[in-house]
């Protein structure tokens, strides 16, 4: 939750007061634990999920889905293979 929200020290702060006080969760030691983790790791952790999920030479969590038409005008366009991809584009570093 921390990382997928790029938490800064407040809201940091402010998630790891909540999940002490709830039953069974974490302990104040062990939230200043992740709180000095998070504080000296957290533009490597960015940088990391950004690069995870930026487009490079390999098809990363692409979604593929191949349509046959089943009909047509022209009997020997029956049956062709229609790709269609889904993806999200970015500009460098987003």
């Amino acid at each position: 939750s921390i990382a997928s929200a790029d938490m800064d020290l407040n809201q940091l702060e402010a998630f790891l007061t909540a999940e002490t006080k709830k039953q069974g969760g974490i302990t104040t030691d062990q939230a200043a634990v992740i709180a000095k983790f998070w504080k000296s790791h957290r533009v490597k952790i960015h940088e990391s999920l950004v690069n995870q999920s930026r487009w490079d030479n390999a098809l990363k969590s692409m979604s593929w889905r191949v349509d046959l038409k089943s009909q047509s005008r022209h009997i020997d366009q029956i049956n062709t293979p229609v790709a269609i991809v889904e993806m999200e584009l970015g500009r460098n570093g987003q």
